[in-house]
């Protein structure tokens, strides 16, 4: 008999890599909500999408044996939530939100893991001076306790760019602050964190170097990790991270910190039978590791470039949790040593695009490498402002895979690929 496995906001070009997982012949795999339900809907209620998870689920004629998260919030928080009501093996919703709660995650990851903490102080963008709660020196970075990407990020030079960072905020905090006020309702919260709720800025210092991923799981209370990403600067392009790279080619001291950390911190915190990647960023020249975020699932930006290197998708760790199984992932049984996953930024003002890379160009590229793949999330006629979840420095026009012997070839076949694939965006002055 089969297992009826529902992933949240499974997308139709996931289906390929979800018949790399051992026992694929024998799981039924489902979609619970869609994208634009669980990922992309600008204005959205919690308890909504919950109710509306929770009815399909009812509604589902077989047994229900696997839900698993591959999104952020809401769906993070959604799915511990549906798996306590299903009996399935999943982290406390406390130990999710004192991950996602930026503010929350901070103050439990300086009981633990100071060394690698950023100075940090939270703000009310609603008080009446909200500079009088910063505590740090200029430059400093501040953002909501929950966002999506770098979006109401800004990075704060001045009194006067931090007023009209405030403004900002204020007008457009409440899209996820809202409904991550309804999802607070499910944990235990401190009164210091009830009391902000999720309407509520970090400031932070700036931090700086190569950030590098560890993606793992505990399942039982036994903490693995199944692969670091690194995210290497690109010398083609002026954006702060543009490509996944799978396995990391940092330095092992800096692995094992990074490991170390992101072990100490979870424990802490009492998350078991779950996944997790944890973000972190080293200074080489000071050879300084400082943790960004916790994230409390897997990542589905890595379940391609963990199949072209290790032959199977990271989703195999999940389902295996959920499923009460101890979470292996296959290694290096992919296609090629070094995988990446590229960004095709855009690093100018908005604009509306009037020509995308014709399908000559695509075929072109796949010519001269095999194993890439492109995908083009622009159409013409689109303008770039409109385009969801955009970090507020850069434009993503579309993302490469490549598969290389090393992590210097891989770097050569991002800067063909960028000066090969020709756009036409007319620049939009405001």
């Amino acid at each position: 008999m089969k297992r009826n496995i529902f992933i949240v906001a499974l997308e139709e070009k996931q289906l390929p890599m979800l018949e790399t997982l051992r026992q694929s012949q024998h799981l039924n795999i489902h979609s619970l909500l869609t994208t634009d339900t669980a990922v992309e809907a600008e204005k959205f209620s919690f308890n909504e999408i919950l109710n509306t998870a929770r009815e399909k689920l009812k509604n589902f004629p077989e047994t229900i044996d696997a839900i698993v998260a591959q999104w952020d919030f809401p769906t993070s928080v959604l799915v511990p939530i549906l798996c306590k009501e299903y009996e399935i093996p999943s982290p406390s919703v406390t130990s999710v939100l004192k991950c996602e709660h930026k503010l929350w995650s901070r103050m439990e990851q300086s009981k633990v893991i100071p060394d690698v903490v950023p100075r940090y102080c939270g703000v009310d963008p609603f008080s009446d001076s909200p500079f009088d709660q910063v505590t740090l020196d200029y430059p400093f970075w501040i953002k909501p306790v929950k966002a999506f990407s770098s979006h109401l990020g800004f990075k704060i030079d001045n009194h006067e760019q931090f007023e009209i960072a405030i403004e900002e905020i204020r007008a457009s905090i409440s899209q996820l602050g809202d409904p991550f006020n309804e999802a607070l309702e499910y944990a235990d919260t401190p009164d210091d964190i009830k009391r902000l709720g999720g309407n509520v800025c970090i400031a932070e210092e700036i931090i700086s170097g190569v950030q590098g991923a560890p993606e793992g799981t505990i399942f039982q209370g036994e903490f693995n990790v199944h692969g670091i990403i690194s995210q290497p600067k690109s010398q083609l392009t002026n954006t702060l991270f543009d490509r996944l790279e799978y396995p990391s080619n940092l330095p092992e001291h800096v692995h094992h910190k990074m490991v170390d950390a992101s072990k100490k911190f979870l424990e802490h915190i009492g998350y078991d039978n779950g996944c997790f990647n944890a973000e972190f960023m080293w200074n080489e020249a000071e050879d300084k590791l400082w943790l960004v975020e916790f994230n409390t699932r897997i990542s589905q930006s890595h379940s391609e470039i963990f199949v072209m290197v290790d032959g199977m998708s990271n989703h195999e760790v999940a389902i295996d949790i959920a499923l009460g199984r101890r979470p292996s992932l296959l290694n290096r049984q992919g296609i090629a040593p070094v995988a990446a996953k590229c960004f095709i930024p855009y690093e100018h003002k908005d604009g509306v695009v009037q020509k995308i890379p014709s399908e000559e160009d695509i075929q072109d590229i796949r010519s001269h490498f095999p194993h890439t793949d492109i995908k083009i999330d622009v159409q013409p006629g689109q303008r770039l402002s409109d385009l969801m979840h955009q970090d507020s420095f850069c434009y993503r026009l579309g993302t490469l895979y490549l598969a290389a012997d090393d992590h210097e070839k891989i770097e050569e076949q991002f800067q063909y690929c960028l000066k090969a694939l020709k756009f036409d965006i007319d620049h939009i002055n405001e």
